[in-house]
C-alpha cells in the first residue's frame, strides 16, 4: 500500500477509507461476551513455525492449483480428501501431513467430497457428475450423471444412499451399490448448495439459493418442513450428532441453529465477515466450526459464545471438517491450501464484541472496567470480571478516536473527530461536560485525536490535528489553561510523564515534542524518520519514551538526554499504538496492515512474541494495571484480551502471621533478605505500617529493572515474598549484585542482594 502524506485530511478518516478499500464489506459485530483462544504452534510438514506464536496449526498442505472447495476425513481419520478448482481430488496422510495420491477424472472444478463408512469416496463437480472412488486403489467405481452443476454430496450413515445437491434446484438420492437413481426431491426454487443426513439417516437437510432450508423424509421422499429466516442464500447445513439441532450458514453473514423436531429457530450466531460457506459440528456436538472470511471460528454450541479463531489462511475459507476423534479440524481455502488445526491446544482468552471498529481502549486504574472507543461515535464500558457490557455512552456525532480514565477511575474522557471532548461519570454513565468549541459549526471544528489525564487528574491534554496544537484544560472548571503550538503540524498523540511535569506530543512533522507542563515551554524535540508519529507513551519510571511511527518502527528515547536508545523493527506498515507494561519491562505495539500486536523486551529491544488473532488494523493496545492482561482494539470490531501470564509472572506475597493479635508494624520498610548471598532462592521481608499500593522490584547493578515481585494494594502488616533469581520472563539471571527496592505509601527503601551460581 503506497504511503501518502496527509496535510488537510484527518489521519483516521484516511485510515478508514484505506481499510474500506481493502475489504468488500464492513466487518459485522461480534457477539458480546465472546471468547477467543491463544495457543502455541507445532512444526509439521516442513513448515517452520515459531513455538511462541499464537496459532493451533499442525500442518499446511499444498499442491492444489486453485481454490480448494471441500475437505473430508475418512472414517478412521487417517486420510483426508480435498477437492479443488483444478478438477482433482487429493488424498493426504493426516498424521504425516503428506500427499498420498491424486484422483483425476473430473473435467471441471470439484465442489464437494464425502466418505462413506466403508471408505468409498464421492466427489461432486461442476462437470455435472458425481464420481465414486475406491480410495485405496485410486480407481473410479462409478459416474452418476446430472443435468446441472453438482454442489454437494453426502452419504447416509449406513453408506447405502448418496444425496447430491444441484444447481437445477433438486436433490437426488442414489443407490450407492447399484449406482441407480432412487428419488428426486423437488420444491426448492433456487439451486441447492448443501445437503446433510441426520445421524439416524431418516432426515435429510438441504440449503438453497432460495433462502430456505428444507427437511426431507428420506424413506418417503417427502418434505417435512421448510425453515425460513435467512435473508440470503443458504450455503451450508449440518446436523448435530444427536440429530436434534441443525446449523445453517448463509450469505447473510449469519449461522442459524434450528430445533429439528419443532422446526423453530434456537439461536442466530452473528459477527461473521462474509458468507458462511461451511459449518461443521464436532463429534461430541459441543463445538460448531464456521468459516469467516480468511479464518475459522469455533463456537460453543450450548452458550452460543464465540470460542477460538483460527487464523492463517490468506484468502476465503470454503470448507471445514472435524476428524472422527474431534481432536483435529481441517479447513480449505481459496489460497489453494488445506490446513490442519489442533482443536485442544490453546488457552482461553476473552474477546469483547462491538458494533464497529475500535479506535482506542483503556483500563480503569483498578482494572475492573475497560472502555472502548467505537467508530460509530459511541463509547462502551465493560465489566472485566464478567466480560459483559455495562454501558454504552452516546453523545459524539463522529468517530470516537480516544478514551482515557481519570486516575481515580470516576471520570472518563473521550475524544472525537467531531471536534469535542466529553467527560463522563463512569458509575452513572452520564455526560458531565463537553470541552471544545461547541458553539462553532461541526464542520469547522478541529478533530481531536488523543486525550490524556495528568497523574493528579486535575488537567486534561488534548491533541488537535488541523490546528496543530496541544491544549491543556482544567478538568473541574472545564476551562482552557494553555495552548501549545506545534506550528501548524497535526498532533496525533499526547501523554503525561508519571510525575506530571512533562507532556509528550507526537506530530505529523516527524517529531515528538516534550513540554514543561507548568510553564508551557518546549523542553526538547525528538526527531524520528520522515512520517507521522501516531502514538507516544512514557515508561512507568518516566525515563523512557516510546513512539509509534508511520514507517513501521517503534522508537525508544532517553527522556532526560533526548537521545534515541533503540529502534524496534518488525511491523510491515505503520504502527498505530504503543503501551508499556506496568513494570516497564515489556512494550506492546499495534500494527496496521499486518494486523498484529507485538511484544518487545524493552531492555534488549528484542521481539518477544507476535500476537496474530486480529483480522484488520490494530488501532490501540493497553495493559491492565496488574499487567496480567493486554487489551487490543481493531478495525475488525473486537477487543481481544490477551493473557500476559506467560510473560509476566509476579510472585504472590505471603502475610507473616504473628502470635500477638492485631500486631502491626510501627513503620514501613524493607528488612534484610535471607539467605544472603543466595543460590536458588531468597526471601524478601517487608513491613507495611499503613495500607496502600506496594511495589517490590528487583534491579540489576546498573539500575535496570529485572523483575516486579509485588505490585498491588495491601493492608498493613508483615510480608515476605520469594525471589528465585529469574527475570520477568522466567529466565535465570546472571550471578552478581542486585538491588531490591520497596515502594510503599510515603516512601521507598533499597537493599542489596548477592546471587551466587
Amino acid at each position: 500500500m503506497n504511503k501518502i502524506r496527509l496535510s488537510n485530511v484527518s489521519f483516521l478518516v484516511v485510515c478508514a477509507l484505506w481499510v474500506q478499500s481493502s475489504f468488500a464489506q464492513d466487518y459485522t459485530p461480534w457477539p458480546a461476551e465472546a471468547l477467543a483462544r491463544s495457543g502455541k504452534v507445532s512444526t509439521s510438514a516442513g513448515v517452520s513455525l515459531d513455538d511462541a506464536n499464537t496459532s493451533a496449526e499442525i500442518a499446511l498442505l499444498t499442491g492444489h492449483m486453485g481454490v480448494v472447495w471441500s475437505v473430508a476425513f475418512s472414517p478412521d481419520g487417517k486420510t483426508l480428501a480435498s477437492a479443488s478448482r483444478d478438477g482433482t481430488v487429493r488424498l493426504w496422510d493426516v498424521e504425516a501431513g503428506q500427499w498420498i495420491d491424486t484422483l483425476r477424472g473430473h473435467t471441471d472444478s470439484v465442489y464437494s467430497v464425502a466418505f462413506a463408512p466403508d471408505g468409498t469416496l464421492a466427489s461432486a463437480s461442476r462437470d455435472r457428475t458425481v464420481r465414486l472412488w475406491n480410495v485405496e486403489a485410486g480407481q473410479l467405481l462409478n459416474t452418476l450423471e446430472h443435468t446441472d452443476r453438482v454442489h454437494s454430496v453426502a452419504f447416509s450413515p449406513d453408506g447405502k444412499t448418496l444425496a447430491s445437491a444441484s444447481s437445477d434446484s433438486t436433490v437426488r438420492l442414489w443407490d450407492v451399490e447399484a449406482g441407480q437413481l432412487i428419488n428426486t426431491l423437488t420444491g426448492h426454487t433456487g439451486g441447492v448448495r448443501s445437503v446433510a443426513f441426520s445421524l439416524d439417516g431418516k432426515t435429510l437437510a438441504s440449503g438453497s439459493w432460495d433462502y430456505t432450508v428444507r427437511l426431507w423424509d428420506v424413506e418417503a421422499g417427502q418434505l417435512i418442513n421448510t425453515l425460513t429466516g435467512h435473508t440470503s442464500s443458504v450455503l451450508s447445513v449440518a446436523f448435530s450428532p444427536d440429530g436434534k439441532t441443525l446449523a445453517s450458514g448463509s450469505w447473510d453473514y449469519t449461522v442459524r441453529l434450528w430445533d429439528v423436531e419443532a422446526g423453530q429457530l434456537i439461536n442466530t450466531l452473528t459477527g461473521h465477515t462474509g458468507g458462511v460457506y461451511a459449518v461443521a459440528f464436532s463429534p461430541d456436538g459441543t463445538i460448531l466450526a464456521i468459516n469467516s472470511w480468511e479464518a475459522v471460528r469455533l463456537w460453543d454450541v450450548e452458550s452460543g459464545q464465540l470460542g477460538n479463531t483460527l487464523a492463517g489462511h490468506t484468502d476465503l475459507v470454503y470448507a471445514v471438517a472435524f476428524s472422527p476423534d474431534g481432536n483435529t479440524l481441517t479447513s480449505a481455502s481459496s489460497d489453494s491450501t488445506v490446513r490442519l488445526w489442533n482443536v485442544e491446544s490453546e488457552q482461553w482468552v476473552k474477546a469483547l464484541g462491538h458494533g464497529g471498529a475500535i479506535h482506542s481502549v483503556a483500563f480503569s486504574l483498578d482494572g475492573t472496567t475497560l472502555a472502548s472507543a467505537i467508530r460509530d461515535g459511541t463509547v462502551q464500558l465493560w465489566d472485566m470480571e464478567a466480560g459483559q457490557l455495562i454501558n454504552t455512552l452516546t453523545g459524539h456525532t463522529d468517530y470516537v478516536t480516544f478514551v482515557a480514565f481519570s486516575p481515580d477511575g470516576t471520570t472518563l474522557a473521550s475524544a472525537s473527530l467531531d471536534g469535542t471532548m466529553q467527560l463522563w461519570d463512569v458509575e452513572a454513565g452520564q455526560l458531565i461536560n463537553t470541552l471544545g468549541n461547541t458553539r462553532a459549526p461541526a464542520y469547522t471544528r478541529a478533530p481531536v485525536h488523543s486525550v490524556a489525564f495528568s497523574p493528579d487528574g486535575t488537567t486534561l491534554a488534548s491533541a488537535d490535528w488541523d490546528n496543530g496544537t496541544v491544549r491543556l484544560w482544567k478538568v473541574e472548571s472545564v476551562q482552557l489553561i494553555n495552548t501549545l503550538d506545534h506550528r501548524g503540524n497535526a498532533v496525533y498523540s499526547v501523554a503525561f510523564s508519571p510525575d506530571g511535569t512533562t507532556l509528550a506530543s507526537g506530530s505529523e512533522d516527524d517529531t515528538v515534542w516534550l513540554w514543561n507542563v507548568d510553564s508551557g515551554q518546549l523542553i526538547n524535540t525528538l526527531t524520528g524518520p520522515r512520517g507521522f508519529i501516531l502514538s507516544v507513551a512514557f515508561s512507568p519510571d518516566g525515563t523512557t519514551l516510546a513512539s509509534a511511527h508511520w514507517d513501521g518502527t517503534v522508537r525508544l528515547w532517553d527522556v532526560e538526554a533526548g537521545r534515541l536508545i533503540n529502534t524496534l523493527t518488525g511491523h510491515t506498515d505503520l504502527v498505530c499504538s504503543v503501551a508499556f507494561s506496568p513494570d516497564g519491562t515489556i512494550l506492546a505495539s499495534g500494527g496496521s496492515e499486518d494486523s498484529t500486536v507485538r511484544l518487545w523486551d524493552v531492555e534488549s529491544g528484542q521481539l518477544i512474541n507476535t500476537l496474530t488473532r486480529h483480522h484488520s488494523w490494530v488501532y490501540s493496545v493497553a495493559f491492565s494495571p496488574d499487567g496480567t492482561t493486554l487489551a487490543s482494539g481493531s478495525w475488525d470490531n473486537i477487543v481481544l484480551l490477551w493473557d500476559m501470564s506467560p510473560y509476566i509472572t509476579p510472585a504472590e506475597p505471603t502475610a507473616i502471621q504473628s502470635s500477638a493479635p492485631r500486631l502491626l508494624p510501627a513503620v514501613s520498610g524493607l528488612d534484610p533478605n535471607y539467605p544472603n548471598p543466595f543460590n536458588a532462592s531468597t526471601y524478601l521481608i517487608y513491613r507495611l505500617a499503613t495500607p496502600g499500593v506496594v511495589r517490590l522490584k528487583i534491579y540489576n547493578a546498573l539500575g535496570q529493572p529485572v523483575r516486579t515481585l509485588v505490585d498491588q494494594y495491601q493492608p498493613a502488616g508483615f510480608y515476605q515474598v520469594a525471589w528465585d533469581g529469574r527475570n520477568q520472563r522466567g529466565a535465570a539471571v546472571a550471578a552478581g549484585v542486585y538491588l531490591t527496592r520497596l515502594f510503599y505509601p510515603g516512601g521507598e527503601q533499597t537493599r542489596r542482594v548477592l546471587l551466587l551460581k
